[in-house]
């Protein structure tokens, strides 16, 4: 196989970042490359390390450049870049949160949040068909609502949500109760009984010397362990849940199945099939 040609840039080139903080774990600027060369898009896609509190005033500058036509979003900023937006679509109102702000010719912001949907077709091209499922949701921050959300849309039974901020465990179940009415919503302390779904959409896991998020071995045999951290590929969570014999699910589906999505949203219209074979390994 021939390797790759390496992007050429110029004035035409149209800009992308992805804002958080850290910002080492980012795939979108390794991954986007070979996506927009598949796609003949000249673009480049690169990070900015934003702090938290400053996503405001950082706006306020980005605002101002006029090749630069938009943002993914990820910890911690995901709520904060809901809040700037202008108008947002209603699964990001239904999360609280953004992933994505795209500027419009008039100025103004327009945000979406697509890590859910990624989340559940990643899900389902596992094998596992969320509908009619009981599902334990451990952290409800920006991509843990996204993804609560994007589950009670694809149908599931039930959902707790667990966080270590009681109260916006609380505040994201209510949020959801609402728009949601057929799906039994709580905040809970620790695993539900009858959990067939077991999701960390917590930080923990980003770092060797994090804890886990929670014990696989409380869970019951077959449950489902995914998680929402992409780097490292595996953490020590599915890690431990694949030696007790559980089935697993890594984080990059939730990204690679999320990307038509993000594409489309800032008005890159591909198929699915030639996004997915874009994405290096």
């Amino acid at each position: 196989m021939q390797p790759a040609l390496a992007p050429t840039y110029d004035g035409s080139t149209r800009l992308f970042f992805t804002i958080g903080h850290p910002v080492g774990q980012i795939r979108m600027p390794r991954v986007m490359p070979a996506v927009f060369q598949a796609l003949g898009v000249n673009a480049a896609w690169l990070t900015l390390d934003i702090a938290p509190g400053e996503l405001t005033a950082a706006m306020t500058g980005l605002r101002r450049i006029r090749n630069l036509d938009g943002l993914s979003i990820t910890i911690p900023h995901k709520q904060g870049a809901l809040a700037v937006a202008d108008r947002a679509s209603n699964r990001a109102k239904a999360a609280g949160a953004a992933n994505l702000l795209r500027f419009e010719p008039d100025g103004s912001l327009t945000a979406d949040m697509v890590d859910g949907i990624g989340f559940v077709e990643g899900l389902r091209v596992r094998g596992f068909e969320p509908a009619g499922k009981r599902v334990w949701l451990v952290g409800s921050g920006g991509a843990g609502s996204a993804i609560a959300a994007a589950l009670c849309e694809a149908g599931v039974s039930a959902l707790a949500l667990t966080d270590l901020d009681r109260p916006r465990a609380e505040r994201a179940a209510a949020r959801l109760a609402d728009l949601y009415p057929g799906v039994a919503l709580s905040a809970v302390a620790a695993v539900p009984d009858g959990c067939e779904l077991a999701i960390n959409a917590s930080p923990c896991g980003m770092y060797e010397d994090d804890p886990l998020p929670f014990d696989p071995a409380r869970l019951a045999p077959g449950t489902m362990v995914a998680e929402a951290v992409m780097k490292p590929p595996v953490t020590a969570l599915l890690e431990r849940a694949a030696a007790l014999g559980l089935p697993v699910q890594p984080g990059r589906p939730m990204l690679d199945h999320q990307l038509v999505h993000v594409l489309r949203f800032f008005g890159i219209h591909a198929d699915t099939g030639t996004v997915l074979r874009a994405i290096p390994d």
